[in-house]
């Protein structure tokens, strides 16, 4: 239950935009760095082989997930503002017939017919465009595609991710290279599904498993790849 200027009411969708584009990118800079190296490693490969392969598989990444962020990011931008163009021609050409889809939309919700009309008219009078954009299409702010931000935060986010692997693999021995990097990037990956289920306000213990276990079947499948190329070398 709510009360006037209670603040203990806690909400999250506004870190929806940011938090996905964050999260996926530490995430896949772990899995996919790090699933390079131990399959590198398990072919056999010396330091520098195994550094060089890391490193080019960070920046590689890195470029890739923020190409991809901002192209796709940028498509639903493009659809949004296409949709509200022809949202507000359809305003101009029949008002009286969005105001009728509007009230409809609020009687689909739960509202009687004379209220639901009453509150499209009051909604109209205050921004038609946004009432449309908000109830009928269901675009809200907390949502809205912001690409630049998408692909920088991805980009950031995954080279921070790839670079714990690198770390790890460059201060153990190649014999310990396979068990350093599987722990540490396991354990990177279950601080990192603790830390966005705390930020996004869902369950912890759910989150860190998901993303743990998908990490170990990576890993567990490219280095098993690695060796039998190995072993065929």
């Amino acid at each position: 239950m709510s009360h006037h200027g209670d603040d203990t009411e806690h909400h999250y969708v506004h870190r929806i935009g940011w938090l996905r584009a964050a999260v996926l990118g530490a995430n896949d800079g772990i899995v996919s760095t790090a699933s390079l190296i131990v399959g590198v490693a398990a072919a056999a490969a010396d330091r520098e082989t195994i550094l060089i392969a890391g490193i080019a598989g960070l920046v590689a990444g890195a470029t890739a997930m923020a190409a991809g962020e901002y192209v796709s990011v940028s498509s639903q931008s493009d659809t949004e503002r296409a949709d509200l163009e022809t949202e507000r021609l359809a305003l101009e050409a029949s008002p009286d017939e969005e105001l009728a889809e509007l009230a409809e939309v609020y009687e689909g919700r739960g509202l009687e017919p004379a209220l639901a009309m009453e509150v499209a008219t009051q909604l109209t009078a205050h921004d038609a465009l946004g009432a449309h954009a908000r109830d009928e299409l269901g675009m809200h702010d907390t949502g809205a595609a912001r690409p630049l931000q998408a692909a920088v935060t991805s980009a950031a986010t995954f080279s921070i991710g790839a670079g714990l692997p690198l770390i790890a693999v460059a201060l153990v021995s190649v014999s310990q290279a396979i068990p350093v990097v599987s722990i540490a990037s396991l354990a990177s990956l279950a601080l990192l599904g603790a830390i966005s289920s705390k930020v996004g306000g869902a369950p912890v213990a759910r989150a860190t498993a998901r993303v743990t276990l998908w990490g170990a079947f990576a890993m567990a499948l490219t280095a098993a790849i690695g060796s039998l190329v190995g072993t065929a070398i």
